[in-house]
């Protein structure tokens, strides 16, 4: 009897086991949970919008203040920034998993009240792909790999829908006021470089470095893209109003809504840049007012 007890219990040890779910997370930590989450909180927009793309909505529990995408989330308690989350609403959700990115230093935090963490921060095409593939893994969802595919070739598709005659424009795309840009190892970046044109702001900068002002006055791009929350006041910003895009009304000021889109490495970026082309169309190739 004593030998079938034990042999019982190795059983359920390896059935447990086996259902145990384990990753390594972009801090190089290994996670482990006793089953898929089925209680999530996300503190960054672009992993919210990849868990619903997944098609795992209804297991958000919660989601920071800027995550807005789909529309269906924004009933959902909102549990502050991902930078200065409120611990307290996190631990009323109970949670049996907090998504967040690496930059945040809520982490350890957390994870002292017992409340499991994974830290995944995407920032370029390649990444998108690994987290996907890994929030894919997390939540057991098995077409994950489908999914990138279907994103990399809408970019790719996007790409295709250029003439050749807008190949090599010189882009200047604005992230945010200060002035902080998209660069070319960005992926924003990497998204206009396959669209075949020319990123004015050189990857040495770092993905979203703040510029000084006159950098971008020298560089005299012919076409600005930009939000709807940066655009005020663009002409009178010294010197800018020699810069061959402003003077010839070739700027793309993008609603918020897309703004926001183009600014998250996520499942939206095969949309993102078939904005971007129409950008181009609409505005390098025609020269139409903003």
């Amino acid at each position: 009897m004593k030998k079938i007890f034990a042999l019982w219990l190795l059983s359920i040890a390896a059935l447990t086991s086996a259902q145990a779910l384990t990753l390594t997370d972009d801090r190089g930590v290994v996670v482990t949970l006793a089953q898929a989450p089925q209680r999530i909180v996300s503190l960054l927009p672009s992993l919210t919008e990849t868990v619903c793309e997944l098609g795992q909505c209804q297991r958000l529990v919660g989601v920071d203040r800027y995550s807005n995408y789909p529309a269906s989330i924004k009933s959902l308690p909102v549990v502050g920034g991902g930078l200065d989350p409120n611990i307290e609403a996190i631990v009323a959700l109970k949670p049996d998993v907090v998504l967040m990115a690496t930059s945040s230093r809520v982490g350890e935090r957390l994870q002292a009240l017992g409340i499991k963490v994974v830290a995944l921060e995407p920032r370029s095409h390649a990444d998108v792909q690994r987290v996907m593939l890994k929030l894919g893994q997390l939540l057991e969802v098995r077409d994950a790999a489908r999914i990138w595919r279907a994103i990399d070739a809408g970019v790719s598709a996007a790409a295709q829908s250029l003439p050749p005659s807008l190949r090599g424009t010189r882009v200047y795309f604005e992230v945010n006021q200060g002035p902080y840009a998209a660069s070319e190892s960005s992926f924003i970046g990497e998204t206009l470089t396959r669209l075949g044109v020319k990123n004015i702001v050189p990857a040495k900068l770092g993905p979203f470095p703040k510029l000084n002002p006159e950098y971008i006055v020298r560089a005299n791009p012919d076409l600005i893209m930009i939000g709807q929350r940066s655009a005020d006041g663009l002409l009178t910003r010294p010197g800018w109003q020699s810069i061959r895009a402003l003077r010839e009304q070739r700027v793309c000021i993008f609603p918020a809504d897309e703004a926001d889109m183009l600014v998250r490495p996520g499942p939206r970026m095969a949309e993102g840049a078939r904005l971007m082309a129409r950008c181009l169309i609409d505005k390098a190739a025609k020269g139409a007012k903003p």
